[in-house]
């Protein structure tokens, strides 16, 4: 998230806490030269993330708190574990303190769940992938948690990589080898996307993907399908279409991930790890 882009979003974060009035209860009963040293510290296990972002919301806040981390965002962290020092003026720290740690805790639990898949399909050739199924006006944030966990980017949005679903499909009418063929080509020119992705619900629908000229896609997306079918399109991808990368996606939780993993798709796309995903818990002691 570029610097621009996160402080007009701070603001808005802010806004919600502060209103019209601001803080009334600190602007009523807190003195502004009492000066207090906090402590973030993690009240559980889990993946930290965030804190460049609560950094900002400091000194955008209020420039007199000063800033000290004392993790990284990927770090584990268990409970009591500092990750933060702010000093300051209490009446610039209390303002801000929710909006902090919800940012804190949002993004540090989706970097946990992202570790969770991450590491259990680790030894297999699979890799974790996120999706467009995060909390509005936190996307940038939450893709940004999913890498700290380990997990990789698929689309920041509908405008830096191609994914023709379903409903696309039924756009074309009959004419699919036709439309996706001239659709794929127009677009790799005049648009330049990050990769062509394409979803199918059927081994039916694979098959005709398969038939396309290579490079008409470079990734298939088997929405939905059990274990058994999923190892046959890998069976088929390896016989005639070894370039072409596969990505599972539908349903998949944490117990049943691994068995995905192990059925030779490249790519695990998991809206769990957003959507999902829990708050880690921290707070902000003051002394």
């Amino acid at each position: 998230m570029v610097a621009p882009t996160l402080d007009s979003a701070i603001e808005r974060w802010l806004a919600e806490d502060y209103g019209d009035s601001g803080d009334l209860t600190t602007s009523a009963f807190i003195p502004p030269d009492v000066m207090v040293r906090g402590e973030i510290r993690s009240r559980a296990h889990g993946v930290v993330c965030g804190l460049p972002i609560v950094r900002r919301i400091a000194a955008r806040a209020a420039g007199t708190l000063e800033t000290e981390p004392l993790a990284v965002d990927g770090d584990r962290v268990e409970p009591g574990m500092r990750v933060m020092e702010i000093r300051g003026p209490l009446a610039a720290m209390l303002p801000v303190e929710r909006t902090l740690l919800n940012l804190l805790g949002r993004a540090s639990g989706v970097a946990t769940a992202t570790s969770r898949f991450v590491a259990s399909v680790a030894g297999t050739d699979a890799i974790i992938v996120d999706t467009r199924k995060t909390t509005p006006g936190l996307r940038t944030v939450e893709k940004y948690a999913v890498r700290c966990g380990g997990g990789r980017l698929h689309r920041l949005g509908l405008h830096d990589a191609v994914l023709i679903k379903d409903n696309h499909i039924a756009g074309l009418g009959a004419s699919f080898s036709e439309s996706i063929e001239a659709g794929s080509h127009a677009c790799r020119e005049q648009m330049r996307p990050r990769f062509i992705e394409i979803e199918v619900d059927d081994l039916e629908q694979f098959e005709a993907v398969l038939d396309l000229p290579s490079g008409t896609v470079d990734i298939v997306l088997l929405d939905n399908m059990d274990l058994s079918t999923i190892r046959n399109a890998v069976e088929r991808r390896n016989q005639r279409r070894r370039g072409l990368l596969l990505e599972a996606s539908g349903g998949i939780h944490l117990e049943s991930v691994r068995a995905v993993a192990e059925t030779g798709v490249d790519r695990i796309a998991v809206g769990a790890i957003t959507h999902s995903a829990y708050q880690v818990d921290f707070g902000l002691d003051m002394s």
